[in-house]
């Protein structure tokens, strides 16, 4: 007997296996170390090859060596009980050190008995958010974002016109510089002077970037310690200092924003509201909208906007915290990043306005890559085990290696119908946005309801059930814009296809929630016509029929 690392008495005992092959009695001795640390079907397949063993004893082997290992597992531990409580009866061992051992075990690993968790700043701030966002200082709270809001937005706005200015600069430049190419200056020369143009927007990019993150870190930090010091002073009738200054900031706001009302003119949407009830037995009342605009409209905030407009973005504050959430299904390429297409307008309209409750997106957009890079990993090593097992079986059984191998691709990317979970509190009516994948096939007009682009959707909407998103805004054509091969009955078949996968997706979410009212909307891109838009407004209805009345309420 002799000890090994981690204190583990190991001993070595010789498992006995017999079998007879024809008339030959065969008799195997395999010494093993215990307590044993590896596999035992690995140890089996072992056995099998280095001995030679038949096959057809194959399933005996492994029984017997499993009884073997099991039994003389229960021995040890067994002998070394036995040892433990004469030691303790013998007075070798403490008993009132064990004791406290156990104890203190036992507070630390029992819920009931551990220290209880410490509030963490952040919920101390959504608690008090909340409670003052349902009371009288809501409109004061709005008018203290809006004014981070203009704020942020004039400092992009020096941004954007830098970095025009450098552009245009560079750009007659570069002119002059390809008027005397082949007479003063060579290929070499044309490069060196692009390579320094991209330096340049890179450092000017980088310089603003930084500076904006300051800035709105300033801004998330000053927001969060005004708003705990205004629910401490509410709470404090007697100091009416900061009730003063909030009615002047509120005042003066509101009248920079009354004046630039008149300078705002929203651009016309269309909208057709209905109300639907689904299901067999138990029916639920479901909102349906068919809605025409851009789908960053919804994101959007806007310096001088109507007062419509405030009150969308003073229910998404009030429903910050609740369980009446917002999303919105954005279509996007296969990389989680924003620099390119629709993320990076997206990531533009979320650097608009300061996030005071959530991280910044490039921030979840790095947490998001990290799990994505160890989902991939533990995939990859399952599909692996599955690979060797599967060639072991064909080896052994004589079979041929199948050369055909999946197609190794980035493991950083998402694969179509995957999607990817942004939140945010600075949008004009979103909390949630499902980044969902897709592929070029969604422009193509031959997708069924296989594709993983609608199965994403079918994900999209189990979640909202189990995480309160009772709003969920889907883009009905599955595209953002529109293109020459997206014809009418291509629209028309495209719709079609959506509404009836998501009306049976809608009536599977009475096993998800239990029947909950939820309220879908169905975008389409602002560059459809209005014929286009009266014709699928009539299919909505048509297809959400049900055997039960069905009521229609028309809003334009």
């Amino acid at each position: 007997m002799r000890k090994t690392k981690g204190k583990i008495n190991a001993t070595e005992k010789e498992f006995v296996f017999e079998f007879k092959a024809g008339r030959k009695h065969c008799v195997l001795k395999v010494p093993l170390q215990f307590p044993v640390q590896e596999n035992v079907s690995d140890l089996h397949g072992r056995l099998m090859l280095l001995h030679n063993i038949p096959c057809f004893v194959e399933n005996d082997l492994k029984n017997s060596l499993v009884t073997f290992i099991e039994s003389e597992t229960i021995r040890d531990y067994d002998n070394d009980a036995e040892v433990a409580l004469q030691r303790l009866t013998s007075g070798e061992v403490d008993i009132n050190k064990l004791t406290n051992c156990w104890a203190k075990a036992y507070a630390e690993t029992t819920l009931e008995h551990a220290r209880p968790e410490e509030p963490s700043w952040d919920e101390d701030f959504a608690d008090v958010y909340h409670e003052l966002i349902h009371s009288p200082a809501s409109d004061t709270l709005l008018n203290l974002e809006h004014s981070y809001y203009v704020s942020v937005s004039e400092l992009i706005s020096e941004r954007d016109m830098e970095l025009k200015k450098l552009q245009e600069r560079q750009a007659v430049e570069m002119d002059k510089v390809m008027q005397e190419l082949g007479k003063t200056m060579s290929d070499q020369d044309v490069n060196t002077v692009a390579a320094q143009h991209f330096d340049a927007q890179q450092v000017l990019e980088n310089k603003w970037a930084s500076e904006l993150k300051q800035v709105t870190g300033i801004q998330k930090q000053e927001y969060q310690e005004w708003v705990i010091k205004l629910h401490q002073d509410l709470k404090n009738p007697n100091n009416s200092t900061i009730n003063e200054e909030i009615k002047v900031q509120s005042s003066q706001l509101t009248e920079s924003v009354e004046a630039g009302e008149r300078l705002f003119e929203e651009q016309r949407q269309l909208e057709e509201s209905f109300t639907i009830h689904l299901g067999a037995q138990l029916k639920t009342m479901h909102n349906l909208r068919l809605v025409r605009a851009n789908v960053l409209d919804l994101c959007k905030h806007r310096r001088h906007g109507s007062s419509g407009v405030k009150l969308r973005r003073l229910q998404t504050a009030l429903s910050l915290y609740s369980v009446s959430l917002c999303g919105l299904v954005l279509l996007v390429d296969n990389r989680v990043n924003s620099y390119s297409g629709i993320k990076r307008d997206f990531a533009t309209v979320c650097q608009e306005c300061t996030d005071f409750h959530f991280p910044r997106l490039d921030e979840q957009l790095e947490l998001v890559q990290q799990v994505v890079l160890y989902a991939r990993a533990q995939r990859s090593s399952k599909q692996r085990e599955q690979q060797q097992q599967q060639q072991h079986e064909m080896t052994r059984n004589g079979g041929s290696e199948d050369k055909n191998k999946n197609l190794e691709r980035n493991p950083a990317n998402i694969i179509p119908g995957e999607f990817y979970i942004s939140r945010h509190s600075n949008l004009s009516e979103v909390h949630v946005v499902f980044h969902l994948c897709v592929d070029d096939n969604v422009r193509s007009g031959n997708i069924t309801a296989r594709d993983p682009a609608i199965m994403g959707l079918r994900n999209i909407l189990k979640v909202c059930c189990s995480h309160d998103i009772t709003t969920i805004t889907i883009p009905l054509l599955l595209v953002h814009d529109m293109s020459e091969e997206m014809t009418i009955p291509w629209c028309l078949k495209r719709a079609e296809l959506v509404f009836k996968c998501v009306k049976g997706f809608m009536m599977e979410m009475a096993s998800w929630d239990g029947g909950i009212s939820r309220t879908v909307q169905f975008l389409v891109p602002q560059s459809i016509s209005g014929e286009m838009f009266y014709q699928l407004s009539n299919m909505l209805p048509q297809i959400f029929r049900v055997s039960s009345t069905l009521t229609l309420t028309s809003k334009r």
